[in-house]
């Protein structure tokens, strides 16, 4: 079992930048990938970022340019450097596991405008 916390989430401006953090219990080595998801309100979870063990990454088109995933495997935590916020970004932001399912409890992200 490996459990992930995420933090970093709080409320920002419109064009300004947030970094959140996910922290596994756990090697997050033996994962085929890392993910970052968000769920906004009334809407269903979707993807903005993940990466591979081999440090590939993938972005929707909604985040590409913006968003920015990376990895430490020394810390067994995965990051996510959101820049150019929008409030159309407010969401719960969660980090996933790939390869064995795991999904953090999330933190909140608030964009005002």
């Amino acid at each position: 079992q490996v459990q992930l916390v995420e933090s970093g989430g709080g409320l920002v401006q419109a064009g300004g930048s947030l970094r959140l953090s996910c922290a596994a219990s756990g090697s997050i080595f033996s994962f085929s990938g890392m993910g970052w998801y968000r769920q906004a309100p009334g809407k269903q979870r979707e993807s903005v970022a993940f990466i591979g063990s081999g440090g590939n990454t993938n972005y929707p088109d909604s985040v590409k340019g913006r968003f920015t995933i990376s990895r430490d495997n020394a810390k067994n935590t995965v990051y996510l450097q959101m820049n150019s916020l929008k409030p159309e970004d407010t969401a719960v932001y969660y980090c996933k596991t790939y390869g064995r399912t795991y999904w953090g409890q999330g933190t909140q992200v608030t964009v005002s405008s």
